[in-house]
């Protein structure tokens, strides 16, 4: 129904055609069906909602900006990369940031779970903060390239730096949502249960493909 063709970002089109979707419908289309395709199906599903049900529970409009962040980002750098002469080729290839925008969901969350012990296919385990770096062998095995993974990683480690570092170095927060931003959704109302006679079990290890 829709050619990628009109999808894909291109700078060139967007300043003098002023064709502006291409800045958002570059994020909406994650290309072929092939192994990477499910891998980051999968990651998009299960970390997105790890987020929304758990550092962004109840906070839609923090998370809605954080995704606006790591996409301002992201274009940003391919922007100014396609401007440098040494790595200008390189950027020139990265049509689609939407791989990008999920690898930075997977790295934010890792971030903020740095301890879980999880398994890759069953060889061998590693706590999530190692998740990104397994994930980024893994692409490069299946021989995709390693850039989308890594704009990803970058954009996501200035959002854990920004909302999550910074401030507890200064006080500071720099990505405060903006209130307008907050006017968009509406407030929700977090129920916390109480923990009386209430006992854990040790976390199990978790294997990136068990749904």
């Amino acid at each position: 129904i829709i050619s990628p063709y009109h999808l894909y970002l291109n700078p060139t089109l967007v300043v003098r055609q002023y064709e502006f979707w291409r800045l958002i419908t570059n994020f909406l289309y994650f290309r072929k069906m092939d192994l990477d395709f499910l891998f980051h199906m999968f990651f998009l599903a299960r970390y997105c909602k790890l987020l929304e049900e758990n550092s962004f529970r109840g906070r839609t409009a923090d998370f809605f900006y954080m995704l606006l962040f790591g996409a301002t980002v992201l274009t940003g750098i391919v922007l100014i990369g396609g401007m440098i002469p040494i790595v200008s080729e390189s950027f020139a290839k990265i049509f689609f940031l939407s791989n990008s925008l999920t690898f930075m969901m997977v790295y934010v969350w890792s971030k903020q779970n740095p301890f879980i012990h999880m398994s890759f296919l069953g060889l061998f385990t590693f706590t999530a903060a190692y998740l990104p770096w397994v994930l980024l062998g893994f692409s490069i095995l299946v021989g995709t390239s390693a850039w989308v993974d890594l704009l990803g990683m970058i954009a996501g480690h200035a959002y854990y730096f920004l909302e999550d570092v910074y401030p507890r170095m200064t006080g500071r927060r720099p990505l405060r949502t903006p209130a307008f931003i907050k006017s968009l959704f509406a407030d929700e109302a977090v129920v916390v249960a109480r923990a009386e006679n209430v006992r854990f079990a040790a976390p199990p290890i978790q294997d990136l493909h068990q749904d």
